[in-house]
This record gives C-alpha cells, structure tokens and sequence, in this order.
C-alpha cells in the first residue's frame, strides 16, 4: 500500500508542476507585469514612475525566470517565476496585490466554504442516490416517469432561479432566516440552511437522473437476476447487490465534488454573502488581482489530484477483486 501511495504521488507530481507553469505563463506571458500594473492603477494614474513603483512594491520587477544581474543560485530564486510560482508549493502564497497574506485569508475562510460544502456535498449524494433508488424500485411505472419528468424539469431550471427564488420565498417572504450574511460558531446555522438546501436541491435532478441511469444498468445484469431467482425481495437485491456493485461509478463521480469542499461555491457565496474560498475567488477575479487567483488554481489543481488518489484507494475497500499493484 505504502509503494503505491509513493508511486501515485509521484506520477501526479508532474501533473501538478505542469498546471504550475501553463497558470504562470497564462498571467505573466499572455499579461506582462506592465500589464498588470495598467489595470490595476487605472487610467488616471498610469505613468512610467507608477508603474515601476508598483512593480516594485510586489516584486514583479524582477526578471520572468533568469536573473542575470543575480549570483550563484539567486539567478533562480530571484525571479518571478520562483518567488510567485515554485514558492506555492511550500504552500508559501505570497501576498495579494492590496497587501493581504493570501495563506491567512485562506485559513480564515476555509471555514465558512466548508460549512455549506460538507453538508451539501453529504446530503446531496444521500438524496440522489435515495431518489434514485426510489425511481429504479418502482421502474417503469407511473412514479418512475413522473420521478425522471421531474429530473429533468429541475435540470432545465438555472441555479441562479433556485438561489433568488430561494432568498425570496424563505428569507424575504417567510422572514425564516437571513437573507444574506455569516456568523461565527452556532450562530452560522441560520445563515447556511438556505445555501444548503438550494444546493441540494439545485443539484438533485442531474445527480438522481444519473444515479438512476446506473442502477438500471446493474439491475439488469446477470447476477441480479440470479439473485431474484434464488428468492431474494427487490430490496434486498437493490440494496445488498445493485448498490454495492455500484460503488466504484459512484465513487468516480464524488471525486470531482471533493476540491469544490474546500474551494466552495462561487454562486452560493457571492450570492449569500458568505465569506468563503468562492466568494474569495470572485473578488480576486473582478479585482484583477492574479496573486489570489494563481494560488486558488494552484490549491484547486492540488485538491483535485488528492481526491483522484483517494478514489483509487476507495475502489478497494468497495471491491474487494480490486488490488493494489
């Protein structure tokens, strides 16, 4: 086990230097330094002085990834490249371009993104799968139809309806939570149930749809009907086989949701005023500011080759045919 863990990192440690140098050469190639500083500065106080001085103050006047004016190893470590980009992997981010220490807002906002991301990621996949099992129990009957006419229904639906529907008729109408806003401690539970529940619910159709596509498949396969013959009920042929064999697709599936636990919803956030990783990313985006933006692609890339290793060693524990080589 321990070689594989080794050998998987290893192979996922190139992955992670290659999306570290397209995001560097997409910001400091594509956008030169002197870019950067135009938009930030703004029209009016564009100069040449200005420019500089701002290049300066955050380290962006110094060569893109060789310093000929340097000695000895300074020749790389006085670069951009090094103190913006290989830095990060010290998980030394640097700091954002209004002075801020981008690890502190990190840590300090994690904490809110992961109070909405947990439940919802949790909850939703207890609600889909449940649904969907519920549609396959009763297939090709009328709640089955109605079951897939309401997936797609809530498919069709933008998020943003169920977000400004959802802030209208439960905090603005019913007056039963805050509309918008956050709280620390036990005091946040009023102010994440409605992102919860809109996103569980924003998110069922597709999932339930899906979930119940794959059980059709397994429910129609040799074994299951083997085990149907031999007597067993309906339940416990969709619980004990239909489902358990069904684990690695699901598992495959939930990878994808795992960075989104930690970099949390961009609509959710900004729409809710939740103090979050997305609504963090949001105000980078719209303030330029690609010192915030390069370290949460930086940490979204990292979270994501995580969760790839996780899925790997999960699909052994839910089968048991599976080894690790």
């Amino acid at each position: 086990m321990l070689a594989y863990l080794i050998r998987r990192l290893l192979y996922a440690l190139p992955i992670l230097i290659g999306v570290n140098v397209i995001t560097f050469a997409l910001f400091f190639i594509v956008n030169t330094p002197d870019d950067m500083a135009r938009m930030q500065l703004g029209v009016k106080r564009v100069t040449p002085e200005a420019i500089e001085k701002w290049k300066a103050e955050r380290g962006y006047d110094l060569p893109l990834f060789w310093n000929e004016r340097a000695e000895g190893a300074e020749k790389l470590t006085r670069t951009i490249f090094f103190t913006k980009s290989v830095r990060m992997f010290a998980l030394d981010f640097g700091r954002a371009d209004d002075g801020r220490d981008i690890a502190r807002e990190i840590r300090m906002r994690m904490g809110p993104s992961l109070a909405i991301a947990v439940p919802v990621f949790v909850l939703g996949l207890f609600a889909a799968i449940s649904f969907a099992l519920l549609l396959v129990y009763f297939r090709a009957s009328y709640l089955d139809f109605a079951g897939v006419v309401l997936c797609v229904a809530m498919m069709s639906v933008s998020s943003l309806f169920y977000i400004i529907g959802g802030q209208w008729l439960v905090a603005k109408v019913w007056h039963l939570v805050p509309i918008s806003g956050y709280a620390g401690g036990l005091a946040a539970g009023k102010f994440i149930v409605l992102p919860v529940v809109i996103s569980v619910f924003a998110g069922l159709g597709a999932s339930a749809r899906w979930y119940r596509t794959l059980f059709l498949e397994e429910a129609g396969k040799d074994y299951v009907r083997t085990a149907r013959a031999k007597g067993l009920s309906e339940r416990l042929v969709l619980f004990r086989h239909v489902l358990r064999n069904a684990l690695i697709p699901i598992l495959t599936g939930a990878v994808v949701l795992i960075p989104s636990l930690f970099m949390g919803s961009l609509l959710i956030e900004a729409f809710f005023g939740i103090p979050g990783l997305g609504s963090y990313t949001i105000d980078a985006i719209n303030a330029q500011d690609f010192a915030v933006v390069r370290a949460m692609v930086f940490i979204g890339s990292a979270l994501y080759i995580v969760g790839l290793l996780l899925t790997d060693i999960s699909y052994t524990l839910a089968d048991p045919r599976i080894r690790l080589q």
